[in-house]
This record gives structure tokens, sequence and C-alpha cells, in this order.
């Protein structure tokens, strides 16, 4: 007999009462599978699920388009000054000068994605319309040659190079021990004065407190996401009220760039799939197993085990693998994309 089981955290009481059998504290010792509906499965235990022989998925891909379109919005909420002229306007008040001092215009800027899979790849199309000056991307490993040419994106190496010839720089890539805190106050010294970052990947990769300081002092005119250290993020959190030197800078919101309607719709049925699969015995989407029966099947999350050395070398080296191998592959719309985030 196989049961599904949708977990909840049931606290102290679930620890003094073993029988809650549906609380994340007493899981049942039967546990063959965990579905992530959705994408990322860094909240779950991965080295565990190997040990244990509890296989992963997660509905790849089925939020990639609803997050590119945010990355997108967020870079010309900043760069146009949007917040600002908005709040302007709530408080009833016209002064066009104080917001159009700091809008500019995303042509002919250069724009760069740390990590250019399937989010990041996707962003990059769709900065091509803009005219920017150049498109970079920072990956440990190069696009495919026809995947370049088709957004004309260069890569970069160096992660330090690479910020430093930014002027909007955007984090796409997985939160693992060699990204974890990658965007600190040593990697921001190397940032152009004036610079905008965007991350929709996980906060964690990006330092809170370094980065809120250097938007206080203006070396980032802007930060925008929807990705927190700490989900939700307290009310006292410092990227709640964090502001640059003219009052503007700050396009924080929730983290639901991945949580559209139409993105709720490609889990529900990417879920029911999986589930499916697995109670008539049939193969899993390759690229939806995290980790499969004892063994990490995607790269980008084998950090957790047997590349833990390389992740924490790149940690003191500031020179993470941040992505995944790019194989050029077909989604359900036919659009080519590298294979994994």
């Amino acid at each position: 007999m196989k049961v599904l089981a949708i977990l909840y955290t049931g606290g102290t009481a679930a620890q003094e009462e073993p029988r809650l059998l549906g609380t994340v504290e007493n899981q049942a010792k039967n546990l063959k599978l965990c579905i992530t509906a959705g994408v990322g499965s860094d909240h779950i235990d991965l080295n565990a699920a190997v040990d244990h022989r509890i296989q992963v998925l997660e509905v790849s891909g089925s939020n990639v388009v609803s997050v590119a379109e945010h990355v997108v919005m967020s870079i010309l909420l900043l760069v146009r000054n949007f917040v600002p002229a908005h709040e302007m306007i709530e408080r009833g008040d016209w002064q066009v000068s104080d917001v159009a001092r700091n809008a500019f215009d995303l042509e002919n800027k250069v724009v760069g994605t740390i990590g250019a899979g399937r989010i990041g790849y996707r962003v990059l199309q769709r900065l091509v319309p803009f005219d920017c000056k150049e498109l970079l991307y920072y990956d440990y490993a190069p696009l495919p040659a026809d995947a370049a040419k088709a957004v004309k994106a260069r890569r970069v190496e160096d992660l330090k190079d690479f910020v430093s010839q930014c002027d909007v720089i955007t984090v796409n890539c997985p939160l693992h021990e060699g990204t974890r805190d990658l965007v600190n106050t040593e990697l921001l010294k190397h940032f152009k004065k004036g610079a905008w970052l965007v991350n929709t990947a996980r906060g964690a990769i990006c330092n809170a407190d370094a980065v809120a300081d250097a938007l206080k002092r203006g070396h980032l005119a802007g930060y925008s996401g929807d990705v927190w250290n700490v989900q939700p993020a307290p009310k006292n959190h410092v990227w709640r009220t964090m502001k640059n030197p003219l009052g503007g800078g700050n396009g924080m919101v929730p983290h639901y760039s991945g949580t559209t309607l139409d993105a709720q719709a490609r889990y529900a049925a990417g879920a029911k799939s999986i589930l499916q699969n697995y109670l008539e015995g049939k193969p899993q989407e390759a690229q939806n197993i995290i980790v499969g029966l004892g063994e990490f099947k995607l790269r980008n999350f084998m950090p957790f085990r047997g590349f833990t050395a390389l992740a924490q070398a790149n940690t003191r080296r500031r020179l993470p693998y941040v992505s995944s191998p790019h194989q050029i592959v077909k989604d359900k719309r036919n659009m080519p994309e590298p294979s994994v985030d």
C-alpha cells in the first residue's frame, strides 16, 4: 500500500507525540519519494535522501519563464527609478526632477548574468531587443556556440573581472556550498560604482548586510529581487527598508516571481505527472530527478556530496561552478535552452 503524505511542521507537539505522522519531525520510515511542487530542492536534506534511498524530484522548468520575466521587470524597475516615482504619486507630489535625476535607459548598458542555465539564458534572450551594449555571462561551463551566438553573449571566466564590467548584474544560479554568500563585501568592491543588482535565485547567495551597506553608500544604485536569506523575512530585515543616498534603489518583494497563476498550473500538472509515474512504475523525466535511488542525478546539486571539497575551495577562491552542463535541449514550446538551471 502506498500513502501520499503532505508534511507540515509540528514543532514541540510533534517532538513529544511520535504518532503525529503527518509532520516533518515524524516522517514515515517508509518514505520513498519527495516531490517539490515547483523548482528548487535546497530545502530538502539531499544527503539524507541519498543515504536513505529516498528519491527527490521537482517540476523542472515549470517556473523559468515566470522568473525570467520578473528579472527583466526588476532590471527596468531599478534602472528607470520606478519605485520612487510611484511613491511620489502615492504621496500626491509631482517633482519630475527628483526621480529623473537617477533614471537611465537600459540601452547601451552592459548586463551580465551569474549563471546561464534555464532562467539565466532566458533572461539573456529577453534582453536582446533592448540593444544593450553587451550581454555577458559567468558560468563554470560555456554555452554551446550556437546558443551564445543567438543572444550575442560573451562568457567571462573570472568572477571579479565579470562584475567589474557590468552595469547590471542578475543572479540566476543555485544555492549550494560554493555559492552561499557569493556576493559579499569583497566581491562588491569590484562592482562598478552605481551598478544595479537583481537576485531572484536564492537570498543567501547575496550577503544581506554587505548588500545593504553597499546600497546605503551608493556603491550599488539599486538591489531588487524576491528571495531572502530568511523566509518569511522578519519585519526588521535590513532589505525591507534599505535605500540608496537618493532615497530609492529598493525593489524587494515577497518570494513570488515563480508563483504566477500560469506557473502554478504547471507546478500542479508536473507534480501530478511525477506521482502518477511513481505509482504506475513508469520512468520519470530525467530533468526532474534531483536524487535517484542512492545517488545524485543533477550535477548542479552534486556539491552537497562528492563535490564538497571543490565547493569549499570555490568558496575560498570565489570561483564557484554556478549552473550546470549546458546541453541544448528542447522544452515543451520547442525553445532552445540549457538543460538545467
